[in-house]
Order: C-alpha cells, then sequence, then structure tokens
C-alpha cells in the first residue's frame, strides 16, 4: 500500500511540474503572440483617398469658335488681280478704238466675275475654318476622355493595391489571435492538469494519513 501510494505521490510530482512547465511556456508564447499583434495593428497601413490626385481638367478645355475669322485677304487679292487684268483690258479698248458699249459689258462681266470669286473663295475659307473648329473639338473631346480614363485608372490602381494590402493584414491579424486563443486554451488546459495533478497527490497522501492512524 505505501509503495504504491509513493508511486502516486511521484507520479502527481511529476504530471504537476510538467503540467506547470507547459503553462508557464503556453503564457509566455501568449505574451510573444499579443505583442505580435499589437506590433501589426500599429503598423497597418493608413487609410488612403484614392481619389487625392483626381485634378480637375476644365484647363484642357476652350472655346474653338472663338477664333473664327472670316476670309478676306484671299478675296481681296483675287479682286486686285480682277481690277488689274480689267484696266488692262481697257486700255487695251481705248488703243484698237473698241465703242464704249463693249468697254460697259467687259465691266459688269468683270464684276460679276469678282463677286463670283469673292463668294467662292469666302465659302472656302469658312468651309476651311469650320472644319478646324470641328477637328479641334473632337481633339479636346478625345484628350479630355483619355485624361478621364488615365486618372480612373490611377483611382482603381490605387483602390486595388490598398485592398489587397489590407485583406494580406487582415489574414494575418486574423492568424495571430487564433493562435493567441489556441495558447489561451493550452495554458489553460495545462493549469487544470497542474490542479489535477496536485488535488490527486493530496489525495493520496491524504489516504496514506489516514491509514496510519487508522493502523
Amino acid at each position: 500500500m505505501a509503495g504504491t501510494a509513493a508511486v502516486s505521490v511521484v507520479s502527481g510530482l511529476i504530471s504537476s511540474g510538467g503540467a506547470a512547465k507547459r503553462r508557464r511556456a503556453e503564457a509566455a508564447r501568449k505574451a510573444k503572440l499579443q505583442a505580435k499583434l499589437a506590433n501589426l495593428e500599429k503598423n497597418r497601413q493608413v487609410i488612403i483617398n484614392p481619389y487625392e490626385d483626381v485634378t480637375s481638367l476644365s484647363s484642357m478645355l476652350s472655346n474653338p469658335m472663338a477664333n473664327l475669322s472670316v476670309a478676306t485677304q484671299a478675296a481681296e487679292m483675287q479682286i486686285e488681280a480682277s481690277d488689274i487684268s480689267l484696266a488692262n483690258t481697257l486700255d487695251t479698248i481705248r488703243a484698237t478704238g473698241a465703242s464704249a458699249g463693249g468697254a460697259t459689258a467687259l465691266a459688269q462681266a468683270a464684276l460679276q466675275s469678282k463677286k463670283g470669286v469673292t463668294a467662292s473663295i469666302e465659302a472656302q475659307e469658312k468651309s476651311n475654318e469650320d472644319k478646324r473648329a470641328a477637328g479641334e473639338q473632337r481633339l479636346q473631346e478625345q484628350q479630355m476622355s483619355e485624361e478621364q480614363r488615365m486618372q480612373q485608372a490611377d483611382v482603381s490602381g490605387k483602390s486595388f493595391v490598398f485592398g489587397q494590402k489590407e485583406k494580406r493584414e487582415m489574414q494575418q491579424l486574423n492568424r495571430v489571435a487564433a493562435q493567441i486563443g489556441g495558447a489561451q486554451r493550452a495554458e489553460a488546459q495545462a493549469g487544470s492538469d497542474q490542479t489535477a495533478a496536485l488535488s490527486g497527490m493530496v489525495g493520496t497522501l491524504g489516504s496514506i494519513g489516514a491509514a496510519k492512524l487508522g493502523s
């Protein structure tokens, strides 16, 4: 009986010592993990505003119609050339002694010619101005669209990077938190094992004492 009791006491001491050692180890591991968790939380990325670099595009806008001009220089040059031609023709008529009626008809024809030339050149120049204005407007629209696309791509890129980093950081935080929970449970179990071992040892010693008193 005494031998068995002695073995039980020794076993209880060993079990209690082992449980106490495990409890201290789990407590130390828990403290280390808690420090790691605090550091992860402290060094989480700063929340960003992905739109902070978006700027106004109003400076790209202008009125392509603002500087449209009425074309006159080409018409004036053409009219001047027609006047010179008419004067030369009149000189020729006077020199050859042609009738005044012929000169008048020629002058009227020249006038109509000048009007036609003027209208034609003005129409061409105006058409060219309108085409340039329309082309400038299309170019501005394309540039604006491309700039908006680039700004949106920048915003989307920043949002994606932030989201991925946030996801990774939360995974780390959750993993460490789970490890802390495991360490807490292991520490509690080791404490329970130590208490059970001590209780068993105390019970054995009590039984030995009772047996000695009864003998």
